[in-house]
């Protein structure tokens, strides 16, 4: 049989409309990049299609080989466990087709000059201060896992010496520390007369709206700095380029994730407890139930969040550990952080 490649984007899932409207978007501009491939993408929770029945429409057009694509910007939990785990059961239950899985976009140069085009815009649309007397504030997801925050610092250091700010800090919405409005409070006492807050995000949503806000508040309590908000990544033309590169590294077998600080497989300072954590999906109990129209008008949020089906636990195709263990999330070490997790409370 003949070998008919399809192309598979795998997305988290926002309860944000727009959110789900531009990653769609996206995955629309890749089709032209590969003419002669049926083109599907699908989310692991909170939005329709999920990544099977994206995986269905590839296999209805034809497709016995599917090359899937996290569109994450770094690989924390969803790349390395979820979605490997969500693509190895469909390939289990599909005799014939084979499923081979890329890397996220991570560090790449690329993905750096399109996050300083957007640092750009917000500066070339404010007042004319001298870049080295304004203070960069890059803001990353935020998650459990320290390799992918530190790739967040990474991206700050690099957009700080590459544009030539005076300044520069680095915060996280969510998961870890320190957190947006604690880092922008303390950034405010650097002295500097302008700070843009970057969210270093692909798409919008609720966590890039509460980075605004987060930004919003404190400007409030200092009127004496200039605040700039700068846009998220979205569609970028390198952003898109940056993706079609992933596809063909899984073409030409060069499309290898970075195992060296996982902390699944290495005793990572502080993560020690999590060498050889079984890797399994967390997302079935959520998965495309706010893409339900039956689902939203009858469950009250809390019941979205506990209405679960049946949770299938298998080994994923990277970073698989052979230890048997019931499904849980482990617990972030710095919890109780006080610039952290626990300080971040809904309004």
């Amino acid at each position: 049989m003949s070998e008919k490649l399809g192309l598979m984007i795998c997305g988290h899932g926002s309860r944000d409309t727009n959110a789900i409207a531009e990653f769609a978007a996206l995955a629309e501009r890749l089709r032209p990049r590969f003419p002669d491939w049926p083109v599907a993408h699908g989310y692991l929770e909170f939005a329709r299609p999920v990544i099977r029945e994206g995986l269905d429409k590839l296999a209805a057009a034809g497709a016995n080989r599917i090359l899937a694509v996290p569109g994450m910007l770094f690989a924390a939990g969803h790349a390395k466990n979820d979605i490997p785990s969500v693509l190895n059961t469909y390939q289990a239950g599909h005799p014939g087709l084979q499923i081979d899985y890329g890397r996220e976009l991570g560090i790449d140069a690329r993905m750096i000059r399109a996050a300083g085009a957007r640092v750009r815009q917000a500066l070339d649309a404010a007042t004319d201060v001298p870049v080295y007397e304004t203070l960069l504030v890059v803001v990353g997801r935020g998650a459990s896992d320290p390799d992918a925050n530190s790739n967040v610092a990474k991206v700050t250091r690099m957009l700080w010496e590459g544009l030539g700010f005076g300044w520069a800090e680095t915060a996280y919405s969510g998961v870890t520390f320190p957190l947006v409005e604690p880092a922008l409070q303390k950034a405010a006492r650097l002295g500097f007369r302008r700070i843009v807050v970057f969210p270093y995000f692909l798409f919008t949503g609720v966590l890039v709206e509460r980075i605004y806000a987060a930004t919003d508040a404190v400007a409030a309590r200092h009127p004496e700095i200039e605040f700039l908000k700068a846009p998220y990544l979205n569609d970028h033309p390198l952003v898109i380029e940056t993706f079609v590169d992933r596809v063909n590294e899984i073409l030409e077998g060069r499309n290898l994730m970075n195992c060296a600080l996982c902390k699944y497989r290495e005793q990572i300072l502080g993560f020690e407890a999590e060498v050889g954590l079984p890797q399994e999906s967390h997302h079935h109990h959520v998965e495309g139930i706010l893409g339900d129209a039956d689902a939203r008008d009858t469950l009250s949020p809390r019941e979205m969040v506990s209405a679960s089906p049946t949770v299938l636990h298998y080994k994923p195709h990277a970073h698989s550990h052979d230890h048997p263990h019931d499904h849980h999330h482990h617990p972030y070490p710095h919890a109780d952080h006080p610039l952290g997790p626990r300080s971040l409370k809904r309004k």
